[in-house]
Protein backbone atom coordinates (compact mmCIF):
# COMPACT_ATOMS: atom_id res chain seq x y z
CA UNK A 1 0.00 0.00 0.00
CA UNK A 2 2.89 2.55 -0.17
CA UNK A 3 2.08 3.63 -3.68
CA UNK A 4 -0.59 5.62 -1.72
CA UNK A 5 1.66 7.74 -0.02
CA UNK A 6 4.34 7.93 -3.02
CA UNK A 7 6.57 5.47 -1.32
CA UNK A 8 8.35 3.16 -3.28
CA UNK A 9 9.11 0.64 -1.28
CA UNK A 10 10.93 1.03 2.82
CA UNK A 11 14.25 1.61 4.01
CA UNK A 12 14.34 0.01 7.07
CA UNK A 13 12.29 -1.01 9.76
CA UNK A 14 10.87 1.80 11.74
CA UNK A 15 12.19 4.48 9.24
CA UNK A 16 9.69 6.58 8.19
CA UNK A 17 9.70 9.14 4.38
CA UNK A 18 11.90 12.04 4.75
CA UNK A 19 10.07 15.18 5.54
CA UNK A 20 11.50 18.25 3.84
CA UNK A 21 10.76 21.58 5.65
CA UNK A 22 10.24 24.44 3.82
CA UNK A 23 13.00 26.80 3.69
CA UNK A 24 13.31 30.06 5.91
CA UNK A 25 12.39 32.80 4.22
CA UNK A 26 14.14 35.98 4.66
CA UNK A 27 13.51 38.69 7.46
CA UNK A 28 11.86 35.82 9.80
CA UNK A 29 13.75 36.02 12.39
CA UNK A 30 13.28 39.64 12.76
CA UNK A 31 15.98 41.64 11.14
CA UNK A 32 15.27 43.55 7.80
CA UNK A 33 15.01 46.92 6.46
CA UNK A 34 11.54 47.86 6.12
CA UNK A 35 10.90 48.35 9.92
CA UNK A 36 10.27 44.89 11.14
CA UNK A 37 10.21 46.82 14.37
CA UNK A 38 6.65 49.08 13.68
CA UNK A 39 4.89 44.85 13.10
CA UNK A 40 5.31 41.32 14.35
CA UNK A 41 7.18 38.88 12.24
CA UNK A 42 4.28 36.63 10.55
CA UNK A 43 4.34 33.10 11.69
CA UNK A 44 5.67 29.78 9.55
CA UNK A 45 2.75 28.35 7.88
CA UNK A 46 4.76 25.16 8.61
CA UNK A 47 4.86 26.02 11.74
CA UNK A 48 1.69 23.78 13.38
CA UNK A 49 2.15 21.05 11.42
CA UNK A 50 2.77 17.70 13.35
CA UNK A 51 4.51 15.26 11.25
CA UNK A 52 3.73 12.32 13.53
CA UNK A 53 0.28 11.95 11.63
CA UNK A 54 1.56 11.26 8.09
CA UNK A 55 4.15 8.90 10.20
CA UNK A 56 1.14 6.77 11.77
CA UNK A 57 -0.37 6.11 8.61
CA UNK A 58 2.77 5.40 7.00
CA UNK A 59 3.29 2.79 9.55
CA UNK A 60 -0.34 1.96 9.18
CA UNK A 61 0.20 1.28 5.41
CA UNK A 62 3.04 -0.46 5.79
CA UNK A 63 1.27 -3.11 8.33
CA UNK A 64 -1.74 -3.48 6.15
CA UNK A 65 0.68 -4.19 2.91
CA UNK A 66 2.64 -6.92 4.42
CA UNK A 67 -0.89 -8.16 6.39
CA UNK A 68 -2.50 -11.56 4.82
CA UNK A 69 -5.83 -9.38 5.42
CA UNK A 70 -4.47 -7.18 2.76
CA UNK A 71 -6.35 -8.62 -0.28
CA UNK A 72 -9.77 -8.36 1.92
CA UNK A 73 -9.38 -5.04 2.52
CA UNK A 74 -8.81 -3.79 -0.85
CA UNK A 75 -11.72 -5.94 -1.94
CA UNK A 76 -14.13 -4.20 0.74
CA UNK A 77 -12.59 -0.75 -0.20
CA UNK A 78 -13.43 -1.34 -3.80
CA UNK A 79 -16.97 -2.64 -2.95
CA UNK A 80 -17.58 0.41 -0.27
CA UNK A 81 -16.73 2.83 -3.52
CA UNK A 82 -19.07 0.53 -5.60
CA UNK A 83 -21.88 1.08 -3.65
CA UNK A 84 -21.19 4.66 -3.14
CA UNK A 85 -21.31 4.77 -7.27
CA UNK A 86 -24.31 3.23 -7.23
CA UNK A 87 -25.99 5.60 -4.57
CA UNK A 88 -24.92 8.24 -6.65
CA UNK A 89 -26.15 7.12 -9.36
CA UNK A 90 -29.84 6.67 -7.95
CA UNK A 91 -29.92 9.82 -6.78
CA UNK A 92 -28.98 11.08 -9.64
CA UNK A 93 -31.90 9.49 -11.30
CA UNK A 94 -33.96 10.26 -8.75
CA UNK A 95 -33.43 13.88 -9.44
CA UNK A 96 -33.70 13.59 -13.04
CA UNK A 97 -37.44 11.72 -12.48
CA UNK A 98 -38.12 14.63 -10.55
CA UNK A 99 -37.02 16.85 -13.28
CA UNK A 100 -39.37 15.04 -15.36
CA UNK A 101 -42.39 15.13 -13.89
CA UNK A 102 -41.95 18.82 -13.08
CA UNK A 103 -41.34 19.66 -16.96
CA UNK A 104 -44.84 17.13 -17.68
CA UNK A 105 -46.75 19.23 -15.01
CA UNK A 106 -45.57 22.65 -16.41
CA UNK A 107 -46.24 21.08 -19.86
CA UNK A 108 -49.77 20.08 -18.61
CA UNK A 109 -50.30 23.96 -17.11
CA UNK A 110 -49.21 25.55 -19.80
CA UNK A 111 -51.78 23.20 -22.03
CA UNK A 112 -54.87 23.51 -20.23
CA UNK A 113 -54.13 27.34 -19.66
CA UNK A 114 -53.87 27.23 -23.70
CA UNK A 115 -57.03 25.28 -24.20
CA UNK A 116 -58.74 27.46 -21.50
CA UNK A 117 -57.69 30.62 -23.41
CA UNK A 118 -59.27 29.60 -26.73
CA UNK A 119 -62.04 28.74 -25.63
CA UNK A 120 -62.09 32.10 -24.08
CA UNK A 121 -61.47 33.82 -27.25
CA UNK A 122 -63.59 31.30 -29.18
CA UNK A 123 -66.41 31.89 -27.06
CA UNK A 124 -65.71 35.67 -27.41
CA UNK A 125 -65.86 35.99 -30.91
CA UNK A 126 -68.22 33.35 -31.07
CA UNK A 127 -70.92 35.87 -29.17
CA UNK A 128 -69.33 38.74 -30.83
CA UNK A 129 -70.40 36.89 -34.08
CA UNK A 130 -73.83 35.80 -32.88
CA UNK A 131 -74.61 39.85 -32.24
CA UNK A 132 -73.62 40.94 -35.01
CA UNK A 133 -75.31 38.50 -36.82
CA UNK A 134 -78.35 39.13 -34.63
CA UNK A 135 -78.24 42.64 -35.23
CA UNK A 136 -78.08 42.28 -39.28
CA UNK A 137 -81.53 41.54 -40.38
CA UNK A 138 -80.51 40.59 -44.03
CA UNK A 139 -78.44 37.71 -43.28
CA UNK A 140 -80.61 36.28 -41.18
CA UNK A 141 -83.28 36.31 -43.86
CA UNK A 142 -80.87 34.65 -46.08
CA UNK A 143 -80.25 32.12 -43.56
CA UNK A 144 -83.20 31.34 -42.83
CA UNK A 145 -84.13 30.97 -46.25
CA UNK A 146 -81.15 28.57 -47.00
CA UNK A 147 -82.18 26.08 -43.67
CA UNK A 148 -85.81 25.66 -45.28
CA UNK A 149 -84.39 25.54 -48.87
CA UNK A 150 -82.08 22.84 -47.55
CA UNK A 151 -84.55 20.78 -45.39
CA UNK A 152 -86.91 20.72 -48.61
CA UNK A 153 -84.38 19.34 -50.58
CA UNK A 154 -83.30 16.85 -48.23
CA UNK A 155 -87.08 15.63 -47.60
CA UNK A 156 -87.43 15.63 -51.41
CA UNK A 157 -84.59 13.38 -52.21
CA UNK A 158 -85.62 11.26 -49.17
CA UNK A 159 -88.92 10.68 -50.47
CA UNK A 160 -87.69 10.33 -54.12
CA UNK A 161 -85.34 7.74 -53.36
CA UNK A 162 -88.16 6.01 -51.56
CA UNK A 163 -90.21 5.86 -54.40
CA UNK A 164 -87.79 5.02 -56.99
CA UNK A 165 -86.82 2.42 -55.06
CA UNK A 166 -90.32 0.80 -55.06
CA UNK A 167 -90.87 1.95 -58.58
CA UNK A 168 -87.61 -0.25 -59.65
CA UNK A 169 -88.49 -3.16 -57.05
CA UNK A 170 -92.03 -3.36 -58.45
CA UNK A 171 -90.76 -3.48 -62.16
CA UNK A 172 -87.96 -5.34 -61.73
CA UNK A 173 -87.68 -7.21 -58.38
CA UNK A 174 -90.15 -10.14 -57.34
CA UNK A 175 -92.03 -9.85 -54.08
CA UNK A 176 -90.85 -12.20 -51.10
CA UNK A 177 -94.09 -14.06 -50.78
CA UNK A 178 -93.72 -15.18 -54.43
CA UNK A 179 -92.53 -18.56 -54.88
CA UNK A 180 -92.64 -18.98 -58.54
CA UNK A 181 -93.04 -16.85 -61.46
CA UNK A 182 -93.49 -17.13 -65.31
CA UNK A 183 -92.67 -13.22 -65.51
CA UNK A 184 -89.85 -12.50 -67.07
CA UNK A 185 -87.50 -10.08 -65.05
CA UNK A 186 -84.47 -8.27 -66.34
CA UNK A 187 -82.13 -10.50 -64.36
CA UNK A 188 -83.26 -13.48 -65.79
CA UNK A 189 -83.08 -11.94 -69.52
CA UNK A 190 -79.60 -11.44 -69.03
CA UNK A 191 -78.85 -14.41 -67.36
CA UNK A 192 -80.96 -17.15 -70.07
CA UNK A 193 -81.00 -14.83 -73.44
CA UNK A 194 -82.56 -17.71 -75.73
CA UNK A 195 -84.80 -18.98 -73.11
CA UNK A 196 -86.42 -16.04 -72.77
CA UNK A 197 -87.04 -15.44 -76.54
CA UNK A 198 -88.21 -18.69 -77.00
CA UNK A 199 -90.78 -17.76 -73.94
CA UNK A 200 -91.90 -15.08 -75.71
CA UNK A 201 -91.87 -16.40 -79.36
CA UNK A 202 -94.49 -19.76 -77.89
CA UNK A 203 -97.91 -19.38 -78.67
CA UNK A 204 -100.80 -20.53 -76.43
CA UNK A 205 -101.09 -23.77 -75.34
CA UNK A 206 -103.90 -26.11 -74.15
CA UNK A 207 -105.29 -25.04 -70.88
CA UNK A 208 -106.39 -29.07 -70.20
CA UNK A 209 -102.71 -30.36 -72.05
CA UNK A 210 -101.44 -33.09 -69.19
CA UNK A 211 -104.41 -32.21 -67.11
CA UNK A 212 -106.93 -35.47 -66.42
CA UNK A 213 -110.51 -34.66 -65.12
CA UNK A 214 -113.36 -35.85 -65.38
CA UNK A 215 -115.84 -34.64 -68.42
CA UNK A 216 -117.94 -32.51 -66.55
CA UNK A 217 -115.47 -30.75 -64.94
CA UNK A 218 -113.02 -30.48 -68.02
CA UNK A 219 -115.84 -29.34 -69.93
CA UNK A 220 -116.27 -26.62 -67.08
CA UNK A 221 -113.01 -25.85 -66.53
CA UNK A 222 -112.42 -25.27 -70.51
CA UNK A 223 -114.80 -22.54 -70.56
CA UNK A 224 -113.16 -20.63 -67.92
CA UNK A 225 -109.94 -20.94 -69.94
CA UNK A 226 -111.63 -19.71 -72.98
CA UNK A 227 -113.68 -16.89 -71.25
CA UNK A 228 -110.69 -16.00 -69.01
CA UNK A 229 -108.49 -15.70 -73.03
CA UNK A 230 -110.98 -13.27 -74.37
CA UNK A 231 -111.37 -11.32 -71.13
CA UNK A 232 -107.65 -11.09 -71.86
CA UNK A 233 -107.93 -10.22 -75.51
CA UNK A 234 -110.85 -7.33 -74.88
CA UNK A 235 -108.71 -5.87 -72.02
CA UNK A 236 -111.78 -6.42 -69.50
CA UNK A 237 -112.08 -7.10 -65.67
CA UNK A 238 -110.93 -10.70 -64.67
CA UNK A 239 -112.91 -13.16 -62.18
CA UNK A 240 -112.19 -14.55 -59.42
CA UNK A 241 -111.87 -18.16 -59.03
CA UNK A 242 -111.81 -20.88 -55.72
CA UNK A 243 -110.83 -24.36 -56.83
CA UNK A 244 -111.02 -26.63 -53.60
CA UNK A 245 -110.73 -30.25 -53.25
CA UNK A 246 -108.46 -33.00 -51.58
CA UNK A 247 -104.83 -32.01 -52.07
CA UNK A 248 -103.26 -33.74 -55.26
CA UNK A 249 -105.83 -33.38 -57.47
CA UNK A 250 -104.56 -30.69 -59.86
CA UNK A 251 -105.30 -27.66 -58.69
CA UNK A 252 -102.22 -25.85 -59.29
CA UNK A 253 -101.22 -27.41 -62.57
CA UNK A 254 -104.33 -26.14 -63.90
CA UNK A 255 -103.75 -22.83 -62.90
CA UNK A 256 -100.67 -22.67 -64.52
CA UNK A 257 -101.96 -24.35 -67.62
CA UNK A 258 -105.07 -21.58 -67.70
CA UNK A 259 -102.39 -18.84 -67.60
CA UNK A 260 -100.05 -20.38 -70.41
CA UNK A 261 -103.46 -20.50 -72.36
CA UNK A 262 -104.62 -17.09 -71.83
CA UNK A 263 -101.09 -15.73 -72.49
CA UNK A 264 -100.74 -14.52 -69.24
CA UNK A 265 -97.79 -14.69 -66.27
CA UNK A 266 -98.61 -16.61 -63.53
CA UNK A 267 -97.28 -16.20 -60.19
CA UNK A 268 -97.92 -18.85 -56.89
CA UNK A 269 -97.46 -17.77 -53.60
CA UNK A 270 -98.52 -19.79 -50.52
CA UNK A 271 -100.79 -19.05 -47.60
CA UNK A 272 -98.36 -20.77 -45.36
CA UNK A 273 -95.79 -18.19 -45.73
CA UNK A 274 -97.73 -14.96 -44.52
CA UNK A 275 -98.11 -15.85 -40.78
CA UNK A 276 -94.39 -16.30 -40.25
CA UNK A 277 -93.85 -12.60 -41.60
CA UNK A 278 -95.89 -11.24 -38.18
CA UNK A 279 -95.90 -7.43 -38.97
CA UNK A 280 -94.24 -7.51 -41.79
CA UNK A 281 -97.32 -9.48 -43.92
CA UNK A 282 -99.50 -6.08 -44.18
CA UNK A 283 -96.25 -4.60 -46.22
CA UNK A 284 -95.71 -7.87 -48.37
CA UNK A 285 -99.33 -8.42 -49.00
CA UNK A 286 -99.42 -4.80 -50.63
CA UNK A 287 -95.84 -5.78 -52.60
CA UNK A 288 -97.39 -8.39 -54.09
CA UNK A 289 -100.17 -6.60 -55.24
CA UNK A 290 -98.35 -3.56 -56.82
CA UNK A 291 -95.79 -6.21 -58.45
CA UNK A 292 -99.35 -7.63 -59.92
CA UNK A 293 -100.61 -4.31 -61.05
CA UNK A 294 -97.05 -3.61 -63.54
CA UNK A 295 -97.68 -6.74 -65.62
CA UNK A 296 -98.35 -6.02 -69.19
CA UNK A 297 -99.81 -9.19 -69.86
CA UNK A 298 -101.62 -9.51 -66.90
CA UNK A 299 -100.83 -11.83 -64.02
CA UNK A 300 -102.84 -14.95 -62.65
CA UNK A 301 -102.54 -14.49 -58.86
CA UNK A 302 -102.41 -18.43 -57.65
CA UNK A 303 -102.40 -18.31 -54.07
CA UNK A 304 -101.93 -22.36 -52.66
CA UNK A 305 -103.37 -22.73 -49.21
CA UNK A 306 -105.18 -19.96 -49.34
CA UNK A 307 -106.92 -20.72 -46.00
CA UNK A 308 -103.85 -20.61 -44.12
CA UNK A 309 -104.00 -16.78 -43.65
CA UNK A 310 -107.60 -16.14 -44.70
CA UNK A 311 -109.11 -17.43 -42.02
CA UNK A 312 -112.54 -16.81 -40.11
CA UNK A 313 -111.74 -12.83 -38.17
CA UNK A 314 -114.95 -13.75 -35.80
CA UNK A 315 -114.32 -17.69 -34.35
CA UNK A 316 -110.67 -18.28 -34.96
CA UNK A 317 -108.11 -17.29 -33.11
CA UNK A 318 -105.58 -15.56 -34.99
CA UNK A 319 -102.94 -13.02 -34.08
CA UNK A 320 -103.46 -9.33 -34.96
CA UNK A 321 -100.68 -8.83 -37.21
CA UNK A 322 -102.39 -11.86 -39.40
CA UNK A 323 -105.62 -9.85 -38.65
CA UNK A 324 -103.95 -7.19 -40.03
CA UNK A 325 -102.89 -8.76 -43.02
CA UNK A 326 -105.99 -10.22 -43.60
CA UNK A 327 -107.56 -7.09 -43.88
CA UNK A 328 -104.95 -5.55 -46.09
CA UNK A 329 -105.98 -8.55 -48.66
CA UNK A 330 -109.51 -8.06 -48.40
CA UNK A 331 -108.49 -4.33 -49.77
CA UNK A 332 -106.68 -4.97 -52.14
CA UNK A 333 -109.12 -7.43 -54.26
CA UNK A 334 -112.17 -5.58 -53.07
CA UNK A 335 -112.68 -4.78 -56.56
CA UNK A 336 -111.80 -6.73 -60.04
CA UNK A 337 -109.08 -5.70 -61.24
CA UNK A 338 -108.40 -5.45 -65.52
CA UNK A 339 -104.07 -6.37 -64.41
CA UNK A 340 -104.42 -9.82 -62.51
CA UNK A 341 -106.72 -13.13 -61.85
CA UNK A 342 -107.01 -14.06 -58.26
CA UNK A 343 -107.26 -17.82 -58.23
CA UNK A 344 -107.60 -18.90 -54.34
CA UNK A 345 -107.07 -23.49 -53.73
CA UNK A 346 -107.95 -24.55 -50.28
CA UNK A 347 -108.60 -27.92 -49.27
CA UNK A 348 -111.09 -26.69 -46.07
CA UNK A 349 -112.58 -23.83 -47.82
CA UNK A 350 -114.92 -23.87 -45.33
CA UNK A 351 -112.49 -22.39 -42.83
CA UNK A 352 -112.59 -19.21 -45.24
CA UNK A 353 -113.82 -16.02 -43.76
CA UNK A 354 -116.97 -14.59 -45.31
CA UNK A 355 -115.60 -11.35 -46.80
CA UNK A 356 -113.36 -13.73 -49.06
CA UNK A 357 -116.13 -15.93 -50.17
CA UNK A 358 -117.73 -13.14 -50.87
CA UNK A 359 -114.96 -12.18 -53.68
CA UNK A 360 -114.83 -15.26 -55.43
CA UNK A 361 -116.69 -15.31 -58.62
CA UNK A 362 -116.71 -18.59 -59.25
CA UNK A 363 -115.88 -21.73 -57.41
CA UNK A 364 -115.08 -25.12 -59.24
CA UNK A 365 -114.46 -28.59 -57.28
CA UNK A 366 -111.63 -31.10 -57.99
CA UNK A 367 -112.68 -34.23 -56.72
CA UNK A 368 -110.60 -37.76 -56.57
CA UNK A 369 -109.78 -39.38 -60.03
CA UNK A 370 -112.67 -42.44 -60.91
CA UNK A 371 -111.66 -44.93 -62.77
CA UNK A 372 -111.68 -44.09 -65.77
CA UNK A 373 -109.21 -40.99 -65.06
CA UNK A 374 -107.07 -43.62 -62.83
CA UNK A 375 -106.42 -45.42 -65.42
CA UNK A 376 -105.88 -42.03 -67.87
CA UNK A 377 -103.47 -41.36 -65.28
CA UNK A 378 -101.65 -44.46 -64.99
CA UNK A 379 -100.88 -44.40 -68.50
CA UNK A 380 -99.95 -41.01 -68.69
CA UNK A 381 -97.28 -41.43 -66.03
CA UNK A 382 -95.76 -45.24 -67.14
CA UNK A 383 -95.39 -43.60 -70.45
CA UNK A 384 -93.63 -40.37 -68.87
CA UNK A 385 -91.40 -42.00 -66.48
CA UNK A 386 -90.59 -45.42 -67.63
CA UNK A 387 -91.32 -46.12 -71.21
CA UNK A 388 -89.87 -43.05 -72.47
CA UNK A 389 -86.82 -43.00 -70.24
CA UNK A 390 -86.63 -47.13 -71.65
CA UNK A 391 -86.64 -46.42 -75.19
CA UNK A 392 -84.78 -42.83 -75.81
CA UNK A 393 -81.03 -41.85 -74.60
CA UNK A 394 -78.66 -43.76 -73.02
CA UNK A 395 -80.26 -44.60 -69.88
CA UNK A 396 -79.76 -47.40 -68.17
CA UNK A 397 -83.57 -48.54 -67.55
CA UNK A 398 -84.67 -51.32 -69.23
CA UNK A 399 -88.50 -52.72 -69.46
CA UNK A 400 -89.40 -56.73 -69.06
CA UNK A 401 -92.03 -58.04 -71.88
CA UNK A 402 -95.57 -57.81 -70.80
CA UNK A 403 -99.09 -56.84 -71.60
CA UNK A 404 -98.37 -52.92 -70.70
CA UNK A 405 -102.17 -52.01 -70.91
CA UNK A 406 -103.38 -54.79 -69.33
CA UNK A 407 -101.27 -53.96 -66.43
CA UNK A 408 -101.74 -50.26 -66.45
CA UNK A 409 -106.12 -51.24 -66.25
CA UNK A 410 -105.53 -53.37 -63.16
CA UNK A 411 -103.56 -50.57 -61.70
CA UNK A 412 -105.89 -48.44 -62.35
CA UNK A 413 -108.79 -51.14 -60.12
CA UNK A 414 -106.69 -51.15 -57.43
CA UNK A 415 -105.36 -47.47 -56.70
CA UNK A 416 -109.02 -46.52 -55.49
CA UNK A 417 -109.41 -43.23 -53.35
CA UNK A 418 -105.29 -42.16 -54.70
CA UNK A 419 -105.06 -38.92 -56.00
CA UNK A 420 -103.31 -37.88 -59.22
CA UNK A 421 -100.07 -36.71 -57.46
CA UNK A 422 -99.80 -40.21 -55.77
CA UNK A 423 -100.33 -42.00 -58.70
CA UNK A 424 -97.33 -39.89 -60.13
CA UNK A 425 -95.57 -40.77 -57.01
CA UNK A 426 -96.13 -44.27 -57.69
CA UNK A 427 -94.81 -44.02 -60.92
CA UNK A 428 -91.67 -42.52 -59.78
CA UNK A 429 -90.98 -45.31 -57.44
CA UNK A 430 -91.26 -47.87 -60.78
CA UNK A 431 -88.51 -46.01 -62.01
CA UNK A 432 -86.58 -45.63 -58.85
CA UNK A 433 -86.86 -50.06 -58.69
CA UNK A 434 -85.40 -50.02 -61.93
CA UNK A 435 -82.34 -48.05 -61.38
CA UNK A 436 -82.07 -49.47 -57.66
CA UNK A 437 -81.60 -53.11 -59.84
CA UNK A 438 -78.49 -55.18 -60.72
CA UNK A 439 -79.92 -55.28 -64.74
CA UNK A 440 -81.80 -51.98 -64.52
CA UNK A 441 -84.69 -53.97 -65.85
CA UNK A 442 -88.52 -52.98 -64.63
CA UNK A 443 -90.43 -56.55 -64.61
CA UNK A 444 -93.94 -56.79 -63.76
CA UNK A 445 -93.49 -58.57 -59.76
CA UNK A 446 -91.74 -55.38 -59.25
CA UNK A 447 -94.61 -53.27 -60.37
CA UNK A 448 -97.01 -55.48 -58.02
CA UNK A 449 -94.50 -54.37 -55.19
CA UNK A 450 -95.20 -51.29 -55.65
CA UNK A 451 -98.57 -50.91 -55.63
CA UNK A 452 -99.23 -52.97 -52.95
CA UNK A 453 -96.81 -50.63 -50.63
CA UNK A 454 -98.95 -47.62 -52.07
CA UNK A 455 -101.87 -48.77 -51.63
CA UNK A 456 -100.62 -49.65 -47.39
CA UNK A 457 -99.21 -46.14 -47.53
CA UNK A 458 -103.03 -44.83 -48.80
CA UNK A 459 -104.48 -46.82 -46.21
CA UNK A 460 -102.23 -45.40 -43.34
CA UNK A 461 -102.96 -41.80 -44.39
CA UNK A 462 -106.88 -42.29 -44.33
CA UNK A 463 -106.74 -43.87 -40.90
CA UNK A 464 -104.79 -40.66 -39.83
CA UNK A 465 -107.18 -38.68 -41.80
CA UNK A 466 -110.32 -40.20 -39.71
CA UNK A 467 -108.18 -39.81 -36.73
CA UNK A 468 -108.13 -36.17 -36.90
CA UNK A 469 -111.57 -35.35 -38.07
CA UNK A 470 -112.59 -37.20 -35.18
CA UNK A 471 -110.96 -35.16 -32.52
CA UNK A 472 -111.98 -31.72 -34.44
CA UNK A 473 -115.15 -33.45 -34.14
CA UNK A 474 -115.10 -34.02 -30.59
CA UNK A 475 -113.49 -30.56 -29.64
CA UNK A 476 -116.31 -28.86 -30.87
CA UNK A 477 -118.98 -30.93 -29.42
CA UNK A 478 -117.25 -30.02 -25.84
CA UNK A 479 -117.18 -26.38 -26.54
CA UNK A 480 -120.55 -25.76 -26.50
CA UNK A 481 -121.25 -28.06 -23.20
CA UNK A 482 -118.29 -25.66 -21.76
CA UNK A 483 -119.68 -22.58 -22.52
CA UNK A 484 -123.57 -23.79 -21.47
CA UNK A 485 -121.50 -24.62 -17.89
Amino acid sequence: MSWLFGIKGPRGEGAGPPLSLPPAQPGAEGGGDRGAGDRPAPKDKWSNFDPTGLERAAKAARELEHSRHAKEALSLAQMQEQTLQLEQQSKLKQLLNEENLRKQEESAAEHRQTILESIRTAGTLFGEGFRAFVTDWDKVTATVAGLTLLAVGVYSAKNATSVAGRYIEARLGKPSLVRETSRITVLEALRHPLQVSRRLLSKPQDALEGVVLSPSLEARVRDIAIATRNTKKNRSLYRNILMYGPPGTGKTLFAKKLALHSGMDYAIMTGGDVAPMGRDGVTAVHKVFDWASTSRRGLLLFVDEADAFLRKRATEKISEDLRATLNAFLHRTGQHSSKFMLVLASNQPEQFDWAINDRIDEMVSFDLPQLEERERLVRMYFDKHVLKPATEGKQRLKLAQFDYGKKCSEIARLTEGMSGREISQLAVAWQAMAYASEDGVLTEAMMDARVQDAIQQHQQKMQWLKAERAGLEGSQTLLPSARAE
